[in-house]
This record gives structure tokens, sequence and C-alpha cells, in this order.
């Protein structure tokens, strides 16, 4: 499931992509988005701009109306010059939303570049008439006016998100604090990947800030000390903000040294795949810190894998510690009978 710094991201390279431009064309599979845009067509709007919230990204077009998407597990918004082939067949599309080129050229690159990565000396006539943002295989996809966002269930509701620019140690402090007091017996590794507690955290940054802290995923929050939740809420603000950076670094990855735009976030300062992360996808190797094989074990009505050192993030509260697989299970090739 993308987590909150792809949304970020996302919303970033779409607001490049679509920003002040006028829609030319608007297609979708959903019936209930082709009914909104049969009575208030969306074509000759302008899109003012795009938010990411939590995992929620936003596009707002003149006129009141917001198109709300989620990516759930699999959904992915692509930015593509006009008459560009898709990367993904056209039978995962969900909405397509075409604009028209603007006179500046430098933002329309900055929006291949960005996205993309298309070079900057191509021609207009090569790069097409305009820009086509394309969703794929997202399930949830609405429009709302600005009344109706308020009243919807679900966005409203967020929690602080971490990387929106008035967050804050304090704002993510106080949020595990009150769930702590409301909710005692949660674990907190579920609580970090609940929405409405905190904002953008997924399931990579709930291993992660978990062992950042030394707090074992599974102790109950009537434990948490306010110097983990502080260590905890610290960690996640400092990496997701790192994923998100905007630039080139020395090899020419982007945000100074992190890989943003293709290949895993990352916790760690290493550039190879497989050494990313601290604990997060490690189940049996040895921990980064001590040496102690990292253990994997699903959690929360999700049944989400969380990964944790259990020499790194002792146990603490009541009752026998959690145990894990510290070996993954090979997977056996079956034949099917007739």
């Amino acid at each position: 499931m993308p987590e909150g710094d792809t949304i970020y991201r996302t919303a970033r390279a779409l607001e490049k992509a679509l920003g002040g431009k006028v829609v030319t064309g608007f297609e979708t599979g959903f019936a209930k988005l082709a009914s909104v845009n049969d009575d208030s067509s969306v074509v000759g709007r302008t899109v003012e701009k795009v938010e990411a919230r939590g995992k929620w990204c936003l596009i707002f077009f003149s006129g009141d109306l917001i198109l709300v998407s989620h990516m759930l597990m699999s959904g992915s918004w692509h930015v593509y010059r006009v008459g560009e082939k898709w990367f993904m067949p056209r039978s995962k599309m969900r909405v397509v939303i075409t604009v028209r080129r603007t006179a500046s050229a430098s933002s329309d690159s900055l929006a291949e570049n960005a996205v993309r990565g298309f070079p900057s000396e191509m021609t207009n006539k090569e790069r097409g008439e305009g820009f086509q943002a394309v969703l794929f295989n997202a399930q949830v996809a609405e429009f709302h006016t600005s009344r109706s966002l308020e009243r919807s269930s679900q966005v409203p509701k967020l929690g602080p998100d971490v990387l929106a620019g008035e967050f804050s140690v304090d704002a993510g402090v106080a949020a595990l604090r009150e769930r702590k007091r409301t909710h005692p017996n949660d674990e907190i590794a579920v609580v970090l990947l609940n929405q409405r507690v905190i904002a953008g955290l997924g399931n990579v940054y709930k291993s992660e800030v978990a062992f950042a802290a030394g707090v074992n995923p599974f102790r109950r929050m009537s434990t948490i000390t306010e110097a983990e939740m502080v260590a905890m809420v610290e960690a996640s603000l400092k990496w997701m903000k790192a994923n998100v950076l905007d630039g080139v670094g020395p090899r020419g990855e982007t945000g100074e040294g992190i890989v943003t735009y293709s290949g895993p976030r990352r916790t760690t300062h290493a550039m190879d795949r497989s050494d990313r992360t601290w604990v997060y996808g490690r189940q049996g190797m040895e921990c980064r810190r001590c040496g102690t094989a990292v253990m994997m074990r699903k959690q929360g009505e999700q049944v989400r894998s969380t990964y944790w050192c259990p020499q790194c993030q002792p146990w603490v509260g009541e009752g026998d510690a959690p145990v894990g697989r510290a070996t993954k299970l090979a997977r056996v090739a079956r034949k099917i009978g007739c």
C-alpha cells in the first residue's frame, strides 16, 4: 500500500503537471464519477491545486469540485504526454484527466522530469500538446464539494499529517497521548497505522519507527512512555521528510541521497536496495545493531506484517513476550488435480 510519502510525491508531481491548467478531457470507469461529470462537466474547469492528506490525494477544480482518491493496495497515478503509450493496459484505467499546454514550457518540463525523467531539450511537438494524468487500479475515487468533503466520514477525520507544513512533534505526541488515554490496550504498531491518530504512516514506517525508539511493536499503549512517543514521532518526521526531498543528489538520485521517485523508501543511508531499512522486510536477517535475528509476525485486524528485533526492542508488559518467525517459509509448488 502506498504510504504518506508516496502520496505526497504523487500530489507534488500532479501539481506540476496539472496545476493552473484547463481541463480539455475527462474520462472515468467509475459510474458515480461519470454521473457527476455528465451533470457538471469537468472539461473547461481549471485545476487549482493538488494536495496530499495522509494517504489521500485531492485534486481541486474550479467551481468547487474536488476529486478525492485513495490508492489502497495497488492504485497509482501516472503522468503522460498526450498520445504517449501508457505503461498499464486501458482495462486498469479508472480516471483520465487531460490538460492543455500553457505558454510556459519550463513548468511543463519540471512536471515531465519529476514524474518520468523526460529530456528537457525535447521540443513541444515531441512532448505532445498536453498532459494526461491517469489513475490506475484504484478502488476509491469520489467527487466532493467543499461542504460534502467536510461531512465525509474519512478525510476530515484524519489525525495530524506528518508531512503537512503545520505538523509538529508536539502535535504527534499529543495524538499518541490521547490514544493512550482512550485506548490503553491498543498495540503501538496498530496505533501507528491508524490514520485517525497520525496520518501518513504505513506498514514500512510502522516497523521502522518502533525500532528507532526501541519499542516492541506489540506493546500496549498503556506501557508507552512520553519519551518513547517523542522518539517515534521524531523518527517519523525525519524519515518521511527525507523521502520526499525534491532535489538531485551526487549520484543523480532524487533528494540529497534519498531515492524518492524509484525504488523502495529508505530509513538507512545505504544505497543498495537490500540495505535501505533497519528491520522491515529483513525477517531472519541479523539486526543491524546487535546481530540478533529479526522476527516477523502478522498483527492487527488487517493482518499486516510487523518486523522487529527482540533484543533492541525488549518486551514490556504482562505475559510472555510475543514471538514471531525468524525464518521464511519456503514456497511449495503444488499440482492441481483434475
